[in-house]
């Protein structure tokens, strides 16, 4: 009966030592799960407060508060996961003050062995901190990947191009960046016609396609045509400039339907786009070119 009373309250112990551990490491998991919905709320709230309303246009604000949202939600995640894990392995009789300690001397040998990495993660704050471009931007960077953000964190910016190919650019190795994206952008078409055509004819006819499509399409095209004027002079024609401010990321779109209504307007305008001619010369037959007959 002793060694029974004995088993019975060994197993007591041991079954109230495990209940209390689980209800340490439930409380530890709600603490977490509280984080995450507190930096989720925090995250919607500033969506919702840059949010203009327009589902068809993101403004820089809208690019600029997803950027954050994404960047703060996987910090977010990556320290809770640490949380956890540290108080598990508490919970479980393991010291982790050695562990904490051992912990930051591996950061500072990490930080002198992966220079790189500490660089991307400085070049990632600052692009965040200056706002140079958010997810959604058309990007060209150092002429090697052009396309839209889709993800930016501290360390990589995933870029995704027309060919739906994904990039991902670590941001310390970023040294230029061109914003296809930002405010507005312009379309640039250049339209080559025929020298018998009258220059001043064939400029009112595309201010009329550039008129018509600012009215079709306000909210891509913002300002109607420019002309700019003859660019160049070339061997079958001479070529006219146009410049049609658009919406962010529109001036693609946009310079192909221009492109589209140019060849229909000119066609039934009678302005003729030349294609390349060559003119052959023929020579009396027999004569050889440098010699004279009887040599």
């Amino acid at each position: 009966m002793p060694i029974l009373a004995t088993t019975l309250q060994t197993f007591a112990f041991a079954t109230h030592g495990l209940w209390e551990r689980a209800q340490n490491l439930g409380l530890v998991l709600l603490t977490c799960l509280a984080l995450l919905w507190g930096v989720s709320l925090v995250v919607r709230a500033v969506r919702r407060a840059v949010d203009d309303g327009n589902d068809g246009v993101t403004s820089d604000a809208e690019r600029r508060a997803e950027t954050l949202g994404s960047v703060l939600t996987n910090a977010a995640r990556a320290l809770v996961v640490a949380f956890f894990l540290l108080m598990t392995l508490q919970e479980f009789g393991v010291n982790i003050g050695p562990l904490v300690a051992g912990a930051g001397v591996a950061g500072v040998a990490l930080g002198f062995g992966a220079q790189s990495l500490v660089k991307d993660v400085i070049s990632g704050f600052f692009l965040l901190l200056e706002n140079q471009f958010g997810v959604g931007d058309i990007i060209n960077v150092d002429d090697k990947h052009i396309g839209t953000v889709e993800r930016m964190t501290l360390r990589v910016t995933q870029v995704r191009d027309s060919e739906g190919r994904a990039h991902f650019v670590p941001n310390g190795s970023i040294v230029r960046v061109v914003v296809l994206s930002k405010d507005f952008a312009r379309a640039r078409v250049e339209v080559e016609v025929g020298y018998d055509t009258d220059p001043d004819r064939a400029f009112e006819v595309l201010k009329d396609i550039g008129r018509k499509l600012h009215a079709d399409r306000p909210d891509q095209v913002l300002e109607p045509l420019e002309v700019k004027g003859i660019e160049t002079l070339g061997a079958s024609g001479f070529t006219i400039l146009t410049l049609t401010k658009t919406a962010p990321g529109a001036q693609w779109e946009v310079a192909r339907e221009l492109r589209h209504r140019i060849l229909l307007a000119f066609r039934e305008a009678g302005i003729e786009i030349p294609y390349p001619q060559r003119v052959v010369h023929h020579r009396g037959e027999g004569t050889v070119p440098g010699m004279e007959s009887g040599d």
